[in-house]
Parts: structure tokens; C-alpha cells; sequence
């Protein structure tokens, strides 16, 4: 196994929102062709990091920046962004996801817009290279008018939970959390 799928392994589980049983298929049927890894080198190199995983949690501080992540999405939710973490892999993945949760929304007419992160972010901010954020209103019509103020309702967000933001104030450019630790605490099933 090369080194640079050990990374991947690493990244995957310390992103926190994967078991074993998910990450299985996808080294061994998606990221790579199958047949190309060696599935039982693949499920012991798991298990090596997932075991690292648990034993880093217990020095982890009592809230981490990822928790007052989840606090500030929640609080995004609250304000009528929807607000998806690690939404799809790509840009475009994340926006169908938004569309997929605003379709299924219970009150579509009150939401003003969204906010998520995707894979290829998710995995940035795992190696430490922070968290950007796309974010936008309902209605693509309306992102010259109404998407500085999602903007603004994340950049409130992160910044009362202690995280503040890099941002120009405009929708043309993603919100960038420049100083996030990734500890996204796991719970083995």
C-alpha cells in the first residue's frame, strides 16, 4: 500500500463521519478499481487508524473546534439557512444536496438560503488547511442581493461560537474558517 493511500485511510477516519464498514467499499470499489487494493491490508490499516482515533479523543480539549462547528450549524439551521456538513464530495455535489434537503423541507417558502462544506473542504480541513464554506440564497436570482446576508447570518454564527471567519463580505466569495483544529469526535457502533 502506498503511502499516499495511507493518507487517504488517515484522512478518511479523522474526518470523523465514517465507520469501517463505510470506508471498506469505498477505497475498495470507488476511490480505487477493484481488485486494485488489497481489501485485507485496507480493513488492518482501518483498524490501526481508528484505534489511533480513540486513543488522540481522550486528550482532545472538553469542546473542540468541531463541536462548536456543529453548535454554530445548528444555529444556522435555527435562522433558516439550511446548513449541511460534509455534503457530497464536490461543489456542485453540495448544492444538490442543499436542493435535495430544501425539496424536502417541510416549510420551502421561509428558508433563505444554505450554507455546507463538501468532501474535498472536509478533507482540506482535516489536514489542516481550514474549512471553507459555500453558501447562497434559495434563490440563484437573488445571489447579488440576498447572498451577502446568508453570508452574514454564518459569519454571526461562527463567530459567537468562537470561530471566527475570513470573508470579503461578498457572495462571490466562500467563507473560509482559517483556524479550525479538526476533532470531530467518533463513536465506534
Amino acid at each position: 500500500m502506498t503511502p499516499d493511500t495511507l493518507e487517504e485511510i488517515s484522512t478518511m477516519v479523522r474526518s470523523g463521519f465514517y465507520t469501517k464498514n463505510d470506508l471498506m467499499p469505498i477505497f475498495c470499489e470507488e476511490m480505487y478499481a477493484p481488485g486494485e487494493l488489497i481489501p485485507e491490508e485496507i480493513s488492518v490499516a482501518l483498524d490501526s487508524e481508528f484505534a489511533k482515533l480513540a486513543a488522540d479523543q481522550h486528550s482532545w480539549p472538553a469542546v473542540t473546534d468541531c463541536d462548536r462547528l456543529n453548535e454554530a450549524f445548528l444555529a444556522i439551521n435555527r435562522r433558516r439557512v439550511i446548513a449541511l456538513q460534509n455534503a457530497g464530495y464536490t461543489q456542485s455535489d453540495g448544492y444538490d444536496d442543499f436542493l435535495q434537503a430544501l425539496d424536502e423541507s417541510p416549510d420551502k417558502i421561509s428558508i433563505l438560503g444554505y450554507c455546507y462544506y463538501h468532501g474535498q473542504d472536509l478533507e482540506r480541513a482535516v489536514r489542516g488547511g481550514g474549512l471553507y464554506l459555500s453558501f447562497g440564497p434559495t434563490d440563484p436570482k437573488t445571489e447579488a442581493t440576498k447572498g451577502a446576508e446568508v453570508g452574514r447570518i454564518i459569519q454571526e454564527e461562527m463567530a459567537r461560537v468562537g470561530l471566527p471567519v475570513k470573508w470579503d463580505g461578498g457572495f462571490s466569495t466562500r467563507i473560509h474558517i482559517p483556524r479550525l483544529t479538526w476533532q470531530r469526535r467518533f463513536k465506534a457502533p
